[in-house]
C-alpha cells in the first residue's frame, strides 16, 4: 500500500469534493491485527457498499474523491488523532489484540503513516479545487451485534454537527422520495463527525455527511439505485452554495 487513500479524478467546476472514510477493508501486509480474518469483509472493517457507491456518485455529479483504503481497524480515519478509539483495540464486542498491545511510538507511527497522510490529501485537494460543498459517505447495519434487539429501521441519514445548512435542503428531498431518514441517525454528528468538522466546519464550509443502510447497496444493483437517488440530491444541495 503507497498511500491510505485513491483519488477518483474529477471536474473542480462540479463545485463537489467526495470523501469515504470507511471504503476499505485493506491490512497492509506488515500489520497483524490479531484477528479472523473473516471480519474483514464485515462492518466492524469497512463501511460495506461504500467504495462502489462512491465511485458511482462522484461519475454521476462528475464530481473528484478522496476514497480510503485501509480498513478502520487498522486506523479510523473517521476519528480524531488523539481520540482513544483512532486505533481501536475492540469494535463491536470483537477484541483487536494487535492494536492493543502497541505501544505509545508504534501507535504514533501508525497515525502517521496512515492517518495524517490521509487527512493531508485531503486539506490538500481542498486547498486546490475549492469545493463549494463537501459530501462523505457512509454505510450502517441494520443492527449492531452488541444489540442485537434495536433495529436501525432508516434507510438513509444525514449527520451534521454545528452546521445544519446542507442537511436543512437535503433531508426534505429525500423524504419526498417516500424514504424513512435519519435526521441525525442512526448516531448524531454532534458526537461523531471528525473529518466534516476538520475539513468542512473548521473553514465553514456547507457538507453531507450521508449514511446509507448496508443491506441497500451491498451489490451492484443496489448500490446503482442508490447511485440514482444520491447524486440529484447531492446536486440541488450544493445549487444553494453555487
Amino acid at each position: 500500500m503507497d498511500e491510505p487513500y485513491r483519488l477518483i479524478d474529477g471536474d473542480d467546476a462540479s463545485g463537489l469534493l467526495a470523501i469515504a472514510d470507511h471504503a476499505s477493508g485493506q491490512v497492509p501486509g506488515d500489520i497483524d491485527l490479531g484477528i479472523d480474518e473473516a471480519l474483514l469483509a464485515e462492518h466492524i472493517a469497512i463501511d460495506i457498499g461504500i467504495d462502489r457507491l462512491t465511485e458511482l456518485v462522484a461519475a454521476k455529479l462528475g464530481c473528484p474523491a478522496v476514497v480510503a483504503t485501509v480498513s478502520r481497524l487498522v486506523v479510523d480515519l473517521h476519528r480524531e488523532a488523539g481520540h482513544p478509539g483512532v486505533i481501536p483495540e475492540a469494535s463491536d464486542g470483537h477484541a483487536i489484540p494487535g492494536n492493543a498491545s502497541l505501544d505509545a511510538a508504534q501507535r504514533a507511527a501508525r497515525i502517521d503513516r496512515f492517518w495524517r497522510r490521509y487527512h493531508d490529501r485531503i486539506t490538500a485537494e481542498i486547498d486546490a479545487r475549492n469545493p463549494a460543498m463537501l459530501f462523505t459517505l457512509h454505510s450502517f447495519t441494520p443492527r449492531l451485534e452488541r444489540a442485537p434487539g434495536a433495529p436501525r429501521p432508516w434507510q438513509t441519514g444525514i449527520l451534521y454537527n454545528l452546521d445544519e445548512r446542507a442537511p436543512r435542503i437535503a433531508i426534505p428531498l429525500l423524504e419526498a422520495l417516500g424514504l424513512r431518514v435519519g435526521d441525525n441517525e442512526p448516531y448524531s454528528g454532534k458526537h461523531l463527525n471528525a473529518t466534516m468538522n476538520a475539513h468542512a466546519e473548521a473553514r465553514g464550509s456547507p457538507y453531507l455527511a450521508i449514511e446509507v443502510r448496508n443491506d441497500l447497496i451491498g451489490d451492484e444493483e443496489g448500490a446503482r439505485k442508490w447511485a440514482d437517488i444520491l447524486a440529484p440530491v447531492i446536486a440541488e444541495t450544493r445549487d444553494a452554495f453555487v
